[in-house]
């Protein structure tokens, strides 16, 4: 039963069910994969394999008729260090553990408690997760799985997670999206990531970036297990064989697919923007309609995210009154920005919330004759972790890396990364499907159809070098 956790998570289900696996052995399985792989993937801020196991017994001396709705229970799991969690010490990427108030579980991981998942640890995140790129100075930044020469950024904040995911240690990895720090460490690693619509799960327990954009989410291997989670957590469902059955739409017959003339399309690398117009083209074929819209306010978005108004503007607020004691300590990649941000004149931020608001009014207008967007995940091939060692060379590109994502934060919208294809230099290429907020289900139903197509990332991609999953 080694390859046991190489299945979907609805596979694993059933073998739980059926008592050919139990979930104590899962989790021998995660812990045996983090042994080979961990020192080199550097996943985890926080691993303790002795919870794992405890947990893993408590699911499985559970009577399984004695409560048969816990769609994730005995699944190991991995969760970003932003997040509170009962037992684990939380750091939000600084270099100090934080009081431990912020160790207090919120509406996500009491989910996974009540459904008796089993957490494996705590991947490391982008500090306070304020980037994009993915490194972290104090505590060392995961590897990028894909390239077994070269250590390369695996995408933040989430930075861990989908690292956790290739290195077979959980398969679920739980992260959250300001900018895209969900899609753009799925992108890079090969995963999929849900950004789901602003407001819909409540973001108590983790440690805050932006109270005007922060949303909650997983890193899942498929589409297909992005939509059981969906379901398995989501208060409006609770079923996931059911939500699965009810997505799947069987083809793309008739599905609108707006392609927007926007940075994102012609400030990306050729090669990359091939791999999604390839994507999109088997997409076409199988029924999809590809249509050219008009859709000025994602690159105003961008710009206006960019000018740190929003975003920079709430984190330093939240540093200066919450952790005043940490603000000296932040990396410059981090803390120049939010000392920066101290600057800005409360009339501008307002101004920028009331900027973002005629923006989002715009393009939900826009959005009207479309069923989804689609756009690239991230515009340029994943870079060394050595890149860092250059700031202004990482600044650069930091900004340069979400011109696909904060739009969809900004403009109040969800959406989903699906792995597509590699580009030059052999690294993961994702193709990002918008929605209208408050649209998921459609969205996950979409995005589950394409995956039929264009096939599971292992399927399409194979497998990393440094990973422990085999293609």
């Amino acid at each position: 039963m080694a390859d046991i956790l190489n299945q979907p998570i609805a596979g694993i289900k059933r073998a739980l069910e059926d008592g050919e696996t139990k979930a104590e052995e899962l989790a021998g399985i995660a812990i045996e994969r983090h042994r080979r792989a961990g020192v080199r993937l550097h996943a985890y801020r926080t691993w303790d394999a002795d919870q794992a196991i405890a947990q893993a017994r408590a699911f499985d001396a559970k009577p399984a008729n004695a409560d048969p709705m816990r769609p994730l229970g005995g699944l190991p799991v991995s969760v970003k260090d932003l997040y509170g969690v009962k037992g684990f010490p939380t750091f939000a990427g600084t270099k100090k553990r934080l009081p431990t108030d912020w160790e207090h579980e919120g509406f996500l991981v009491r989910a996974l408690r009540e459904q008796q998942a089993v957490i494996m640890g705590k991947t490391h995140t982008v500090e306070l997760a304020f980037g994009g790129l993915g490194i972290n100075p104090h505590w060392g930044t995961p590897v990028n799985p894909w390239d077994a020469e070269v250590d390369r950024l695996p995408g933040g904040s989430s930075c861990g997670a989908g690292v956790s995911l290739w290195e077979g240690s959980a398969v679920i990895a739980l992260g959250s999206d300001t900018a895209g720090s969900i899609r753009l460490p799925a992108s890079m690693t090969g995963t999929v990531g849900h950004k789901i619509s602003y407001g819909r799960w409540p973001v108590n327990g983790i440690v805050p970036l932006s109270s005007t954009l922060d949303s909650i989410g997983a890193l899942t291997r498929s589409v297909e297990d992005a939509a059981w989670f969906f379901a398995a957590v989501d208060p409006g469902h609770g079923n996931p064989e059911q939500f699965l059955a009810a997505a799947d739409m069987k083809d793309l017959a008739g599905v609108r697919i707006g392609i927007i003339n926007a940075r994102i399309w012609s400030d990306c690398q050729d090669d990359i923007a091939q791999c999604v117009r390839i994507a999109l083209g088997e997409l076409e074929s199988r029924g999809a309609q590809l249509i050219d819209i008009d859709f000025p306010q994602f690159d105003a978005a961008f710009d206006l995210y960019a000018g740190g108004m929003i975003a920079a503007v709430e984190c330093s607020k939240f540093v200066r009154s919450c952790l005043p004691d940490w603000m000296d300590l932040l990396h410059d990649t981090v803390g120049q920005r939010l000392r920066d941000a101290e600057q800005v004149p409360d009339s501008d931020y307002s101004n920028a919330l009331a900027r973002r608001h005629d923006l989002m009014s715009e393009a939900n207008q826009n959005l009207k004759s479309v069923d989804v967007l689609a756009t690239p995940t991230v515009p340029l091939t994943s870079p060394p972790i050595s890149l860092f060692d250059n700031l202004d060379a990482y600044m650069a590109r930091n900004r340069r890396i979400s011109l696909g994502t904060n739009p969809v934060n900004m403009l109040n919208l969800c959406s989903i990364s699906v792995p597509c294809g590699l580009d030059n230099s052999a690294m993961p290429v994702g193709l990002q499907l918008i929605g209208r907020h408050g649209t998921d289900e459609s969205l996950l139903g979409i995005a589950f159809a394409a995956e039929k197509i264009l096939g599971t990332a292992i399927e399409r991609l194979g497998a990393p070098p440094l990973g422990t999953i085999e293609a």
